[in-house]
């Protein structure tokens, strides 16, 4: 039928069936022109130069009805749907291929987020698209890690305590804390699902909460929390300056933005090894591991749509945040943005 279609598009006087030839004569120029398109050296982002910001902003004024899902243009409307249906679809097998597809540095990558934002006990976190808990968890393991040390300071600094009144303290302890909390917001439920049930399995109950919700439209009120993160996220929102704009409004005046995302690779060689490692084993790994290829297509696909460093910087900027920066890690394959809501 679909080659028919495209026969008589061609043809209208046409009555006759296609063979089956042509079909997959279609099926092949269409699959080579897409393999093109992502290999080609137009596509290696570090040999032509990106369009510039502004062009791109005046090209989606004339359509604002459409956007990208991965190479693909679709109208607004549908991307939320498309990518809900990604991650519902890679949701069980999300943290297995993290691993696979970073060989584990994804960890240090969080780690380093963490180290970054350096949280105090108190703070008070909201992560977004964070469904399956790995910064949520390593926020709940670092504050309190810090109020256990702030704990034994405070006992080391009181003398002549004895046993008992120092085994007191430690056991009245209701909050071990120190007032910190974490709230999860993810779009999709099979991805909080995943996240609570990592959450039941490794013991993590006190300060931590999780809720449904759109990053373009979060259900929290201004000024609410300390800290605002999303790692690996941003890219998948429809608009990400509203995303932006949320993140600004639910934070604290003093509040700071985190955001750990895939970036531009500064390094030529690097950038052309890291597209053939994306395009040629990733999706194929999606296929193996989680038995979906198409959904790690439009993950890597989705990575090469992002903007640079310096754009989304700019972006950033202009919902707001002062104190914008940026760094790069791995060559430029993710980078930390950081801005403050001052």
């Amino acid at each position: 039928m679909q080659c028919n279609i495209l026969f008589s598009r061609c043809h209208p006087t046409a009555k006759m069936a296609v063979p089956r030839s042509c079909v997959l004569w279609i099926d092949y120029c269409r699959g080579w022109s897409r393999v093109m398109l992502c290999y080609g050296l137009p596509r290696l982002r570090s040999s032509w130069p990106r369009v510039p910001l502004g062009a791109r902003h005046l090209s989606q004024e004339k359509r604002t009805t459409e956007t990208h899902f991965g190479f693909e243009t679709v109208p607004e409307k549908e991307k939320g749907g498309k990518v809900y249906q990604v991650f519902e679809s890679v949701a069980k097998k999300y943290d297995v291929m993290n691993d696979m597809m970073s060989l584990g540095i994804h960890r240090i990558w969080k780690d380093l987020l963490l180290r970054k934002m350096h949280p105090f006990p108190g703070t008070q976190l909201l992560d977004v698209a964070g469904g399956t808990g790995d910064i949520a968890f390593r926020f709940l393991n670092y504050v309190r890690a810090q109020h256990q040390e702030k704990q034994k300071r405070q006992i080391r600094a009181q003398q002549n305590l004895s046993w008992e009144e120092i085994a007191k303290k430690y056991q009245n302890e209701v909050d071990s804390l120190g007032g910190s909390r974490v709230v999860v917001c993810d779009i999709n439920k099979e991805m909080l699902k995943i996240g609570k049930q990592k959450a039941y399995a490794r013991g993590y109950k006190a300060g931590l909460a999780w809720v449904l919700g759109d990053a373009e439209e979060l259900p929290f009120d201004d000024d609410k929390f300390d800290v605002y993160t999303i790692a690996f996220g941003i890219r998948n929102v429809t608009h990400i300056d509203r995303a932006l704009q949320e993140a600004h409004r639910v934070l604290k005046p003093g509040g700071c933005f985190l955001c750990l995302e895939f970036s531009q690779v500064n390094n030529p060689v690097v950038s052309r090894l890291y597209d053939l490692y994306s395009f040629q084993v990733i999706p194929v790994l999606g296929e193996v591991i989680a038995g979906d290829w198409k959904s790690y297509q439009y993950l890597v696909e989705s990575i090469q749509q992002f903007p640079s460093q310096e754009e989304f910087k700019e972006l950033i900027e202009d919902a707001g945040f002062e104190k914008v920066t940026y760094e790069s890690l791995t060559s430029g394959i993710v980078a930390i943005h950081s801005g403050f809501k001052l």
